[in-house]
């Protein structure tokens, strides 16, 4: 098992959730958390391990992204007029790995990080390598000419386990996606139940 996709099913079974709703998740077969205690740890959370469990679901979901990293994306959301915790989601989903992942150009959030990172991806043209890049509206993302017949890209467009969202337009013929418009909570198709609202009282406790 590769280093990647172990810190991937770690997360699942620490957060005792499958939390990207993937086939293969140790969830699936046992829902305690890793290590040899991890049958013990049933205990009732506190206030603050409810908000912090909550933080870190929505931080592991997008690639189990630094504190800094999510902190940073955190105060910008603050900034912003309207919910926080809505805005949070969807600065969130406007990063160009998400976006790639959502398209189904690749089969996880780890693996469009990894795509976007090599150069794989285009935006209205130009090859962009950040995978933290903030897509606006009317965006067009598409993957490099010479990218398109990878076996990573062909696994992702044949998975039934998810759909594109209606706030991504995807043409998987020529492997090219239009950013519609960035989502509110509820449009956003996590396969758990996600509270940024408990982020919000964390950060705002911490």
């Amino acid at each position: 098992m590769t280093k990647r996709t172990s810190a991937k099913h770690k997360i699942d079974r620490r957060m005792g959730e499958n939390i990207w709703g993937r086939p293969k998740s140790p969830v699936n077969k046992r829902e305690y958390g890793p290590g040899q205690h991890g049958q013990r740890r049933k205990n009732k959370l506190s206030d603050f391990g409810t908000q912090l469990r909550a933080k870190q679901k929505l931080k592991g979901y997008y690639g189990d992204l630094t504190e800094k990293q999510f902190r940073k994306i955190y105060g910008e959301a603050e900034r912003l007029k309207g919910d926080t915790g809505e805005m949070l989601v969807g600065l969130l989903e406007r990063r160009l790995d998400a976006v790639v992942y959502r398209a189904k150009f690749v089969p996880t959030i780890f693996a469009a990080r990894q795509f976007v990172n090599h150069g794989h991806v285009l935006v209205n043209g130009k090859r962009v390598n950040i995978a933290s890049y903030r897509v606006k509206e009317g965006d067009m993302i598409e993957v490099r000419q010479k990218s398109k017949q990878m076996g990573l890209v062909l696994e992702a467009v044949a998975l039934a386990e998810r759909d594109v969202p209606d706030y991504i337009e995807a043409d998987h013929s020529k492997m090219v996606a239009k950013f519609v418009r960035t989502p509110s909570l509820g449009d956003v198709p996590y396969p758990v139940h996600m509270e940024p609202n408990l982020v919000v009282e964390y950060y705002a406790k911490n």
